[in-house]
């Protein structure tokens, strides 16, 4: 189940956006293309949506077959706009996602897909302020790094402690690495939509 949070959101026409290029990116990556990511027809937005999309922010489009992990890829900086940033991830999660070999036809019209849309990282000053489902983290600390997102803890039933525990693990660092003074915590928010599974279906035709 996503995870909505207050902090901010995309209309549901940015999300319905944003899921068509999922579906686009995958299909066409299915069909051995990666091409440039389509220019949108601005005409058909608000000016709200043309800046949040345009808006270089983070995400991550994760894909979940039969209740398992299939493929997470994201960008916790936005280096480009939005609408570009998914696309790029959705192909990135599906074909290359080095945990996984690239998803095939017959699982991706039986995935489900997801998509995390990030806000800005900041250094977390008090861990006990984080709150499970609402917060994603990111911990830096001897030349490692891990990440997650906020749904994730929420997913695995984890308390604050094991949040934090498995981050570290995650980073490939000791369990309790976070409380080291040269560690560096970072928490942010994500506003999490799903990919419909029956859209995704039909694009294959």
């Amino acid at each position: 189940m996503g995870v909505s949070v207050v902090a901010f959101s995309l209309s549901e026409h940015c999300q319905g956006y944003l899921s068509s290029l999922v579906r686009t990116s995958i299909a066409n990556g299915l069909e051995g293309k990666h091409g440039l990511c389509p220019e949108p027809d601005w005409r058909d937005f608000s000016a709200q949506d043309v800046q949040s999309l345009q808006k270089k922010q983070g995400s991550f489009v994760t894909l979940t077959l039969n209740g398992h992990l299939r493929g997470c890829i994201g960008s916790i900086v936005g280096y480009e706009p939005l609408y570009q940033n998914v696309w790029h991830m959705a192909h990135s999660a599906a074909f290359s996602d080095p945990r996984f070999p690239p998803v095939r036809a017959s699982e991706w019209e039986q995935c489900h897909a997801e998509i995390s849309v990030l806000s800005e990282a900041v250094r977390c000053q008090d861990p006990d302020r984080i709150v499970i489902g609402t917060h994603g983290l990111i911990l830096r600390y001897g030349g490692r790094s891990g990440v997650f997102l906020p749904q994730v803890p929420v997913e695995q039933g984890w308390n604050l402690r094991q949040y934090l525990d498995q981050l570290c693990l995650k980073a490939g660092v000791p369990v309790g690495s976070w409380q080291k003074d040269e560690a560096e915590l970072y928490w942010y928010e994500a506003f999490v939509f799903p990919v419909l599974e029956e859209s995704m279906a039909s694009s294959h035709g």
